[in-house]
């Protein structure tokens, strides 16, 4: 069947419905999104009054911060209704998702009105977090069955990026396989198939993880402080760590997956952890429940000076009191080492408390996942995978267990009085030594049934540059090249937060000329949480502080021709930001041949932020497009005037559909990889497309118009004006007069014509005059501080 998916109906429009209309609308595909009836209707026939709980709750979903869309612009793609007037619309939509109340009943009686008006063939699923699957489906017809299955969307469902796909005995596998394919390449999702077992696979494994923390934390004799510490980014976790992300969820919601998996998991050897202690069950009842009440394991109040202060709970005492700063030998030895694998193994290696925690949590948690395959899954990469999107991991658990030598941790959990299921020591004794490997660029993982290694499914559309090292062509100490295949190059570079200092531009430099020699292309990408959050600024604070301006006029230079080498390579070079990609790694994208830029990539040229211009080609590049955007005739500055507050207001866009509108990247020719992990196979594809189709250099531009001294009146009339009404502080001025006089085209007496090298010429000159000023080395130096810009 050539199943597409030109309509959605979700039935239901809490936190999560409203927020997975929102995450469809925003990939463009229309939505009906319903709930009950107002009770409050009476008589009433208009609709404002009849939608009133889902239009409420649609309007709420739109004003929450971080945004549920990409751009707020698809809100018009979401039709609200009520069930009583509006179920028999679903009739058109093609997937019908139930996000209903967690309630067996009430489920059940929202799928007998869905089989009412459903027209057969259409995918049904639901939602639920904790509901055995097959029971919905209960007492429904052959084709309801065949076509229905769970979808576990985890919250919130524009940024989390896991799917749980959730199939029945009955489920029709070509369902199945669509739901995978569509939730990877439409919704940008990890797809993971689980099976039908309490809590699925990332609850499962997410809530033992938590649970288990929280006995240890008891028997070691920690804090929350102390834990949130242990369990946060050192370990690859997200910053909320362990207590902060029990807030954010919610206590009950935890509490609520604990006792289910304790309930209905008689045979699970680990069932003993799921046990609430004592001081939660006392939280639970004095409705402490974390964000959503006002408190839970931490609480904001205002102390005697009015100033927000966040409080810690004492589970002993049940008061709260001040935070601390926890310190450990072992962290503090472990924390420079900035391969995550490598700290990992330090950490357990220490003698402290620390290192104590460390080594039970990981013991038991690996004891854990090994009894729970086949359980749960049949397959170890779906653990991982799970883990990684669901809870924000950067590491799987098996993954982990790899890092550390699994035949070195097996003896050493033995020892210690942990079990483990027979599949290990059969994959150990058939000198299998570790749950992954790599074979020409190939992630395979060991194969539980066949006891050997298989290609994990769809790596072939997931390039993974570090599976590549054994194709490394050249490399430095912060980068490294590898041959990707297809005769095309790929560049990725590892410092803290992607900053490019020089070896990063020696990196691009290099890339380039050796793909010139012998390759099609190069793709420039890289797989740390962020491309890239700009130059060096480091390197910048020291030589200002110095006085050498020598040195920064030759950094600078460095950066404008790395930049311009990108532009006018003899072959096609494809950059694929993520995450971050500000400053230098915005100026870099404006360069390349084409962006391909995961959805979430928050890009924007914010060197105001330090007391500076773009340096690297910014302004240049946005003076450029400014020029081409122009009618014939005379220049019209409007065009030129909005890119001018971009980089004057340091506007970032905070998902690359917003980097469209901001003239960053180009439509028709940038493509947005709505699945992150896709972009650099994506980018890949399109260098070899530019190549055979027959690449051509770009010759450098001459021809670009700036409308000189006339406009560059009202540009600093304009800046007069903001400061006059102190919506600028006197060190913002200076900036944005050197800004407008290089975007004008410097003192020209009308409007000209000039050159990128012109152009570059008047941003380096602006660049290094303002690394002179006081206040820029002031907020250098609190963004090397605090990692936030500041405004004087």
């Amino acid at each position: 069947m050539n199943r597409k998916i030109n309509q959605v109906a979700v039935l239901g429009s809490g936190v999560m419905g409203s927020k997975i209309a929102a995450h469809f609308a925003g990939i463009g595909v229309p939505v009906l999104l319903l709930d009950m009836l107002n009770p409050e209707t009476g008589e009433q026939t208009a609709p404002a009054i009849r939608n009133k709980i889902v239009n409420d709750a649609w309007t709420a979903a739109l004003k929450s911060s971080p945004s549920p869309v990409y751009h707020k612009g698809v809100a018009r793609l979401v039709q609200t209704g009520n069930f009583t007037d509006h179920m028999k619309d679903i009739s058109k939509a093609d997937w019908i998702i139930e996000v209903v109340v967690e309630r067996l009943d009430i489920k059940q009686s929202i799928f007998e009105q869905v089989e009412k008006y459903r027209k057969p063939g259409t995918i049904i699923s639901s939602n639920t977090s904790g509901i055995p699957i097959h029971m919905m489906a209960e007492g429904r017809s052959e084709d309801f069955k065949k076509h229905f299955c769970g979808t576990h969307f985890f919250n919130p469902p524009r940024y989390l990026r896991l799917l749980e796909i959730i199939p029945t005995p009955h489920t029709d596998p070509s369902v199945v396989d669509f739901l995978m394919q569509y939730g990877d390449l439409q919704l940008g999702k990890t797809t993971v198939l689980c099976k039908d077992t309490p809590a699925f696979i990332a609850n499962r494994i997410g809530v033992f993880s938590m649970m288990s923390i929280m006995h240890l934390m008891e028997e070691i004799g920690l804090t929350f402080d102390e834990i949130d510490a242990l369990t946060g980014p050192l370990i690859g976790r997200p910053k909320s760590a362990t207590f902060r992300t029990a807030d954010v969820v919610g206590l009950d919601t935890l509490v609520k997956v604990a006792d289910g998996v304790a309930a209905h998991c008689p045979q699970d050897e680990a069932k003993e952890i799921f046990r609430i202690p004592s001081w939660l069950k006392t939280m639970i009842e004095n409705k402490w429940l974390g964000d959503k009440s006002g408190q839970g394991f931490f609480k904001k109040t205002k102390n005697a000076e009015g100033k927000t202060e966040i409080l810690v709970l004492d589970p002993a005492s049940l008061s709260y009191g001040p935070r601390s700063k926890p310190k450990f030998a072992t962290v503090e030895a472990a924390k420079p080492i900035e391969n995550l694998a490598h700290r990992i193994k330090a950490l357990l290696n220490g003698q402290d408390k620390a290192a104590t925690f460390y080594k039970k949590f990981h013991y038991g948690l690996f004891s854990y996942i090994a009894h729970r395959i086949p359980e749960i899954s049949d397959e170890v990469f779906r653990v991982d995978d799970a883990m990684k999107a669901g809870f924000g991991w950067e590491i799987g658990a098996f993954e982990s267990w790899d890092a550390l030598g699994v035949a070195s941790t097996v003896k050493a959990m033995q020892a210690e009085g942990y079990t483990l299921p027979g599949w290990i020591n059969t994959m150990l004794e058939k000198g299998n030594t570790s749950f992954y490997t790599v074979e020409n660029g190939r992630q395979l993982y060991y194969d539980i049934q066949t006891q050997s290694y298989v290609a994990v499914p769809g790596g072939d559309a997931f390039i993974v540059m570090r599976n590549f090292k054994d194709q490394t062509v050249w490399k430095n100490s912060a980068c490294r090249t590898y041959h990707l295949g297809a005769d095309v190059l790929g560049l990725e570079w590892y410092t803290k937060m992607g900053s490019m200092g020089g070896e990063v531009l020696e990196g691009i430099l290099k890339s380039i000329s050796l793909a010139e020699e012998k390759y099609k292309g190069l793709v420039i990408a890289n797989e740390g949480p962020n491309f890239s959050a700009g130059a060096n600024v480091g390197m910048i604070f020291m030589l200002a502080i110095e006085q050498d301006y020598d040195e920064i006029d030759m950094a600078i230079r460095m950066f404008q021709q790395a930049m311009m080498r990108v532009r006018y390579s003899s072959v096609p070079v494809v950059v694929a930001p993520h995450g971050l990609a500000l400053g230098g790694g915005c100026e870099i994208c404006l360069h390349a041949d084409m962006v391909v830029p995961a959805a979430e990539t928050y890009t924007g040229l914010v060197e105001v932020g330090i007391g500076v211009i773009p340096g690297g080609g910014g302004t240049k590049e946005f003076v450029l497009r400014a020029s081409d955007e122009l009618h014939q005739g005379e220049p019209d500055t409007l065009t030129l005037q909005n890119r001018f507050l971009t980089i004057a207001t340091a506007k970032v866009a905070t998902s690359a559909h917003e980097a469209y509108d901001l003239g960053i990247y180009r439509k028709g020719v940038d493509e947005i990889s709505i699945n992150q992990q896709r972009r650099i196979s994506m980018a890949k594809d399109q260098v070899v497309r530019l190549y055979d189709n027959g690449y051509i250099t770009p010759v450098q531009r001459t021809d670009i118009k700036v409308p000189g001294r006339a406009a560059l009146g009202a540009f600093l009339s304009g800046i007069h004006a903001m400061w006059r009404g102190k919506y600028a502080t006197d060190h913002d001025v200076t900036v944005a007069k050197k800004l407008a006089w290089v975007m004008c085209g410097g003192d020209l007496s009308e409007p000209t014509q000039v050159s990128e090298q012109y152009l570059l010429n008047l941003e380096r000159e602006a660049f290094l005059s303002l690394t002179g000023e006081k206040k820029t080395l002031e907020r250098i130096q609190s963004v090397l501080k605090t990692g936030k810009p500041v405004r004087n």
